[in-house]
Order: structure tokens, then sequence, then C-alpha cells
């Protein structure tokens, strides 16, 4: 089963509607792919892997709008239940989803991978999310987050990008 397969296989089950969306891999980080195909940043849901340090370390999905800023320090901590935790380290989060930094995405986790959006995500009339590879990028309204297991809206989840300084 190629990339795509995967995906299409991963979302339609869901039972909510979406589109694939293709993008050539070397623009599948957000910047690059706002940019290149018009999409505000502020449409991109970025999925990003965190890992509480504990025995065993635990792991959890956020979901968080691309102009804002994940809290590990104190959301997710917190959420996690640990003294620290850190964004996953690349060959973490790929031996956990089986994806690569730049296409995770929240379809298709393991069952016991908590996922985390945070609330402002929930306010967008559509996102566009990681495929799962830097080839696809998934589009659909924010709903469709809601009909995973294991999901849960989180206020204050992420936090505003600090100010840009005007010279």
């Amino acid at each position: 089963m190629d990339d795509r397969e995967r995906l299409d296989s991963a979302v339609s089950r869901l039972g909510v509607p979406y589109e694939l969306f293709a993008c050539d891999p070397a623009l599948a980080d957000t910047a690059a792919f706002c940019a290149a195909y018009g999409f505000p940043p502020e449409d991109s849901a970025n999925t990003i892997v965190v890992i509480g340090k504990a025995d065993p370390p635990r792991f959890a999905a956020c979901v968080v709008l691309a102009p804002n800023r994940l809290d590990v320090n104190r959301t997710v901590r917190d959420r996690l239940g640990t003294r620290k935790a850190s964004f996953a380290p690349t060959d973490q989060t790929r031996e956990l989803t089986g994806m690569e930094i730049g296409g995770v995405t929240v379809f298709g986790l393991p069952p016991d991978v908590p996922v985390w959006v945070d609330s402002r995500v929930m306010a967008r009339e559509r996102i566009v999310l990681g495929g799962g590879s830097r080839s696809w990028k998934v589009i659909a309204a924010p709903a469709i987050l809601l009909a995973l297991p294991n999901v849960a809206v989180v206020a204050g989840l992420a936090n505003d990008p600090p100010p840009v300084a005007v010279e």
C-alpha cells in the first residue's frame, strides 16, 4: 500500500468529509508549503509528538496552529504527569509513528497515543494537517479531529507567538 492509499484508508474510516492534497516533499514544511500553495499559516495545524520523561516514557501527539507555540513546559508536562517534557526526538517520533518529521499526522497513530488539540484549532473553518508523509496533506473541517479515538481539546495547549520586534 502506498502513502496515499494508507492515508486515505486511515481518514476515510472516520466518516468525515476531507480532501487529500499532494505536495512536493521539498515543500512539506509549514512555511514553505503555505507560501508555495497559497494557504494561510493560520489554517495549518501541525502535529507534534511530545515525550514525558518517565519510565517508561509517556508520549502524546499535539495539534497546534502553525503561528502558535506548543506549551511543552507547562500544559504538556502537566497533562503527561511528568516532571519534564520535550519534543520527541526524530528517531523516537519515527519509531512511535512510522512517520518522518514534516509529515507526522494524527491519522493512523497507535491507539494508545493520546491526541491533544489546542482549542484554537477548533475555531478555524478548515485546517491543513500533515498526511503521514512529506508528500500528502489532509484538508478538512477541524471536526475531523473529534472523530479520532483518544482525542481531547485542550485550552491553553499552545501560546501566541512572541511579538515581532519593530525597529
